[in-house]
């Protein structure tokens, strides 16, 4: 174990952890001292990271043993742990398997772990008190009925004590991220970003190939490809309860990594919404602001806000291309559509004739303009300037009919090398 060696124990740390180890042991239930059961082939297999889960693992062990006991099936704890207390050391005098992962974080814990498990039915959780392992029966239901392929113990559904889970956490991070989530992949979920969790092994080997992460961030990897693979996935109501122990969890840090991963395969979130907003809102206010045949009563705005108006358009039809790139790499990927978007739908009809042609229409209408105020200019014997934003606007729109114009080409081929 990286930084702690068993030479370092001194005696009365040796001591104070045999109490711990004793003071948690769950004593066999006197009522059936009879049956026998199978204990050389586990149906059910417990996973726990740990890092420094002294005060709280002998507890969730204990809860895993006597729900083991009390349903009459084998089954096995793996600790993936990275500890430098004894976490290891009371773990493994309470039965469980201790395996030690090369690398640290919170996602890798799992992967090392998960491919050592015996058992087709896998629950994983966090071992520090904040879950009660005697759920597991009702977590693991709805695999055992064939109604689902991932099943998570959803903390908005179920309750959370007070103290569990501070407010800010409560009532914004994990709702957000939630939603983020829901709309990026076109889900219902209402915690995605719980740690107790239960599937079968084959639905894990379905998206095994497919994580990468190391970090917290694992927990909505998970889900992302697991969509993206049509398993099913169910909830059920579970209580959250305060950790023992302090927490591992940095909250602004993993909170980013969480909806990074979640934007970063979310196209339409990230590129196209704020995109055609932009460009919306800023062709708008240009036509608004140049206002040629004096449409609108236009005193109010000026030089500055049409220059605004312009670099929004611009700026907007930029991020919106991206979105498309995006979408296009998203569908090669295997992604799932979301709200009815699919690169090919969209490509079949924008295609580069059309986009090619609006986009000389644009730069052809622009240029035409700007020679017309040229020559008013010329006109008046070179006295009277044009009006600024009348330039600004035709400016704009051949800039956008030039954009319109490459981007068309650009997106034909990728979308052939598709």
């Amino acid at each position: 174990m990286d930084g702690w060696q068993n030479d370092t124990i001194s005696p009365t740390d040796s001591f104070l952890k045999e109490r711990i180890v004793r003071s948690a042991t769950p004593p066999p239930p006197e009522s059936e001292p009879s049956i026998s059961r199978d204990t050389t082939i586990p149906v059910l297999t417990v996973i726990l990271p740990t890092k420094n889960e002294e005060n709280s693992i002998a507890a969730c062990i204990a809860q895993i043993q006597n729900i083991l006991w009390t349903a009459h099936q084998a089954g096995e704890i793996l600790v993936s742990d990275s500890s430098m207390d004894y976490t290891p050391e009371i773990a493994r005098s309470l039965g469980a398997q201790v395996v030690s992962p090369n690398k640290l974080g919170y996602g890798y814990a799992y992967r090392y772990a998960i491919p050592l498990a015996k058992s087709d039915l896998i629950v994983i959780g966090d071992a520090d008190s904040t879950y009660n392992f005697s759920i597991i029966p009702d977590l693991l239901a709805p695999l055992r009925n064939g109604t689902a392929d991932i099943v998570l113990g959803s903390r908005f559904l179920g309750s959370i004590q007070p103290g569990a889970m501070p407010l800010l956490h409560r009532y914004l991070g994990n709702p957000l991220l939630t939603w983020v989530f829901n709309t990026a992949n076109g889900s219902t979920l209402t915690d995605t970003h719980t740690g107790l969790r239960a599937f079968t092994r084959e639905a894990y080997q379905k998206i095994a190939p497919e994580l990468r992460t190391d970090g917290m961030e694992f927990a909505t990897e998970m889900l992302e490809v697991a969509l993206r693979k049509d398993l099913r996935i169910a909830e059920i109501p579970i209580t959250y309860s305060p950790r023992k122990g302090e927490s591992n969890l940095n909250s602004f840090s993993d909170g980013w990594r969480h909806l990074r991963y979640i934007l970063l395969r979310a196209p339409t979130l990230l590129f196209l919404i704020p995109g055609l907003v932009l460009l919306i809102l800023g062709l708008f206010f240009v036509v608004l602001i140049w206002a040629p045949f004096d449409v609108w009563d236009i005193s109010q705005f000026g030089t500055h806000s049409i220059v605004a108006a312009s670099l929004a358009t611009i700026l907007g039809f930029q991020v919106t291309v991206l979105g498309l790139f995006a979408q296009i790499n998203r569908t090669r990927k295997g992604f799932p559509a979301i709200n009815g978007l699919t690169t090919k739908r969209f490509l079949n009809h924008l295609t580069l004739e059309r986009g090619a042609t609006f986009g000389l229409f644009l730069v052809l209408g622009g240029t035409s303009y700007i020679l017309y105020l040229i020559s008013q200019w010329i006109i008046s014997g070179y006295r009277y300037l044009p009006v600024l934003d009348q330039d600004i606007a035709a400016l704009t729109f051949i800039g956008l009919g030039l954009q319109i114009f490459f981007n068309s080409f650009f997106l034909s081929v990728i979308g052939e090398e598709g």
